[in-house]
């Protein structure tokens, strides 16, 4: 292989549940990437079992790398005190990890598993970011629901809801994380204040905010917003918007375009087949319950944005 390739490093972070889907996205990101450049795709875990792995490392081309990376020592040290709701897991906290784990990096790309690719991720990863700590989309989920502009703003502390962005798929300045001691007081942080809502999210917002670069919808496209214009390089599947659960979820074709040339498509229709009616309510009463959280502790703080 050209040694003179560009490296384009990508990182995911899953558990042994979210393999078949990490097998879509990444589907999707090698489909479209370039022989120009190579890929150092890195896979964070700390559950993830030998089988698994090896379905997964088929994705290996000349110019693309995939390695798992086992992150229980990091999580040992702070596990006690990280909190998680719903569906979530541990595996949303990985990514702060990135900036000390890997000094090799000045800059690095992170995307969840529930993503399709339709563009070159390169392109993504090359956006000028200046000297910013992050670049991202801003959060689809806060952009249309009213009480979660209220809580980004007065709660987590960004002084404009469109500058809150979703960290599902999101550009990284390591060298500048670095110097900004970012592990360190996300630590602190996790010691002084207890973010519910958004989690990972929320810390990574208010330790973040002022040092965003926010990018066009095109990279982080959420069917939540319902139809945008406009080119569509990644779609995100984020919230109750899961192609594998229901039917009518927009740019479902697209997941299942690239599922179909995965060994994981089975597999993946029967979850979706498990997924009962008692299932959907329940996960739409914690929606509603998280909206009835943010409201309640958006609540508890006081509002001068109109003084």
């Amino acid at each position: 292989m050209n040694k003179e390739l560009k490296e384009i490093p990508v990182f995911f972070a899953v558990d042994n549940g979210y393999i078949p889907f990490l097998g879509v996205a990444l589907k999707s990101l090698v489909d479209n990437s370039s022989e120009k450049s190579k890929y150092a795709i890195k896979v964070l875990y700390t559950n993830v079992s030998e089988e698994n792995k090896a379905r997964i490392k088929k994705y290996e081309k000349e110019n693309i790398n995939i390695e798992f990376v086992d992150l229980n020592k990091q999580l040992e040290e702070i596990k006690e005190k990280l909190y998680t709701r719903n569906y979530f897991s541990n595996t949303t906290y990985y990514r702060l990890f990135i900036p000390d784990l890997y000094p090799q990096y000045d800059k690095v790309v992170y995307i969840d598993s529930d993503t399709v690719c339709l563009a070159d991720i390169a392109d993504l990863y090359n956006v000028d970011m200046g000297d910013n700590l992050i670049a991202a989309v801003a959060d689809g989920a806060v952009q249309t629901i009213d009480p979660f502009k209220d809580y980004v703003e007065r709660v987590v502390g960004v002084a404009d809801y469109n500058k809150y962005f979703n960290a599902g798929v999101i550009v990284m300045n390591l060298k500048e994380l670095r110097e900004y001691k970012f592990e360190e007081k996300f630590i602190y942080m996790l010691e002084k204040i207890k973010f519910e809502v958004a989690q990972d999210q929320d810390y990574l917002n208010r330790l973040c905010k002022g040092r965003v670069k926010i990018l066009d919808y095109s990279w982080n496209r959420m069917p939540i917003m319902g139809e945008r214009e406009g080119k569509i390089n990644l779609i995100h599947y984020n919230l109750g918007a899961k192609p594998w659960y229901f039917d009518d979820v927009l740019y479902q074709e697209y997941f299942w375009k690239y599922a179909e040339k995965t060994e994981f498509y089975d597999e993946i229709k029967e979850i979706g087949a498990k997924y009962t009616e008692e299932d959907k309510e329940k996960d739409d009463a914690n929606s509603a319950k998280l909206i009835e959280l943010a409201q309640k502790e958006t609540d508890c703080v006081g509002d001068d944005r109109n003084k």
